[in-house]
C-alpha cells in the first residue's frame, strides 16, 4: 500500500530559492554552523529530505539545537539563526506578542 512505503523528495527549495537534495547538504562532520547551513538542514527537514532523527544522528545535534533553529527560521527568517544576533530577535519576536 502506498501509505505504508516512505516516499521522500529527490529536492526541495532552499533557503535561498536555489534546489537543495542530499549531496548539497552540508557534510555530516560540519563543525562550524553558519547560518546559510543552518538553514539548509531546517529547510531539509521542513520539506520531507530528511527526517528531525535523521539530521540529530548525521549531525550530532540534540533535539534542543535543532528545534531551535526552528523556531529561529519560523520567527525571524536566516537572520534569525545569526548568534551575534540572536537576543535581538528573541527580544523582538516577545514584543510582537505583546501587541
Amino acid at each position: 500500500m502506498i501509505e505504508n512505503q516512505n516516499i521522500r523528495p529527490a529536492q526541495v527549495i532552499g533557503p535561498l530559492g536555489e534546489p537543495l537534495t542530499i549531496a548539497d547538504l552540508p557534510s555530516p562532520n560540519t563543525k562550524r554552523w553558519v547560518v546559510r547551513r543552518k538553514a539548509e538542514v531546517v529547510a531539509a527537514v521542513n520539506g520531507g529530505l530528511l527526517t528531525i532523527d535523521e539530521v540529530l544522528e548525521r549531525y550530532n545535534l540534540t533535539l534542543e539545537e535543532f528545534a531551535s533553529w526552528q523556531r529561529a527560521v519560523d520567527r525571524s527568517g536566516m537572520q534569525g539563526l545569526r548568534v551575534t544576533r540572536i537576543q535581538h530577535y528573541r527580544d523582538l519576536y516577545e514584543r510582537q506578542l505583546k501587541y
